[in-house]
């Protein structure tokens, strides 16, 4: 049963979905299957969360990150949650010394706050290493650290904001110094309503750039029916989507179904991320991309088959 308002600090439902990554679906039912969060409601009858409860989300989605399931672990209380964070395993080791070195420097500079010197820093590297070496040796390494150190509690939500908001600049402003869009294939990269991450995309949009795609972003969250009227009005030839590990997986599957029989089968629709389902149950007629370096051979390939 729905319980009398206590305390005047309470978030609604979409504010907790913006603070936690966590969709309103998924807080919905586990609120049905789990009975947590269980929240207030107020005159109208809106959903209201605590101070408290939404900390709880928060750490049940730091260890969904890790790999947890989150019927293994949303019946514990903060401090049982914050201790299995601190179990879990390392960002996975990473081959060079000096590599690691150069990635922690980094990680002090956002933990000093000098945001603009991040940007000048994270902009130095792209002129030095190249857009491709960028993306796969300094931005895929580093937003997952950042993303271990928020798992741990080490960093809070709004650094890694500021994190993912430096990234972002730096990487647009690196994709448009290409000096000549490429023509085929059209990409439209996005991502479903309930994804709002959207680092994994513009990592992907900054290779097939280099790759000679033509790319067109529509950021994320984009409903189904726009993802296909978008396709149509810019004569798509691919869709790319990237799920993150917190994506309700019967959405992932449920979504992709939809889409691909909205759409002709001659849009292909790639998918990639680290959603668990993409590996364990991949969709038909859906290419799953496991890893940046499938890439390359991936548009190889599709022109391959358009000359065919």
């Amino acid at each position: 049963m729905d319980q009398p308002i206590k305390s005047p600090v309470h978030l609604s439902i979409a504010a907790v979905e913006r603070d936690t990554g966590l969709s309103k679906d998924t807080l919905r039912v586990w609120e049905r299957r789990y009975g947590f969060p269980n929240p207030q409601r107020d005159h109208f009858g809106e959903r209201l969360y605590s101070i408290d409860q939404v900390d709880r989300l928060r750490a049940i989605r730091r260890l969904m990150d890790a790999g947890y399931r989150p019927g293994k672990i949303i019946g514990l209380a903060l401090e049982d949650l914050q201790a299995l964070a601190q179990s879990v395993p390392q960002v996975s080791q990473i081959a060079s010394e000096d590599q690691a070195a150069d990635l922690e420097g980094l990680m002090q500079v956002l933990r000093a706050h000098e945001i603009e010197d991040l940007r000048r820093q994270l902009s130095q590297r792209v002129l030095r290493l190249g857009l491709a070496r960028f993306v796969t040796e300094v931005v895929a390494p580093l937003t997952e650290q950042v993303g271990d150190a928020w798992a741990r509690g080490q960093l809070q939500i709004y650094e890694e904001h500021l994190f993912t908001e430096s990234m972002q600049v730096v990487l647009r402003n690196a994709i448009s110094t290409i000096p000549q869009p490429g023509n085929r294939p059209r990409v439209l990269l996005t991502t479903f309503p309930s994804e709002p991450h959207g680092m994994g995309l513009l990592m992907v949009e900054a290779l097939l750039a280099l790759e000679g795609c033509r790319c067109f972003s529509l950021g994320v969250q984009t409903p189904i029916w726009d993802i296909v009227l978008a396709a149509k009005a810019q004569e798509i030839d691919l869709i790319a989507l990237s799920f993150s590990p917190v994506m309700n997986p019967s959405l992932v599957l449920d979504g992709l179904s939809e889409l691909r029989a909205k759409l002709p089968r001659t849009v292909e629709i790639w998918a990639g991320g680290r959603c668990p389902v993409l590996q364990r149950r991949p969709p038909a007629d859906i290419k799953v991309l496991q890893e940046f370096s499938e890439l390359t051979k991936a548009v190889i390939d599709w022109r391959h088959r358009q000359r065919g």
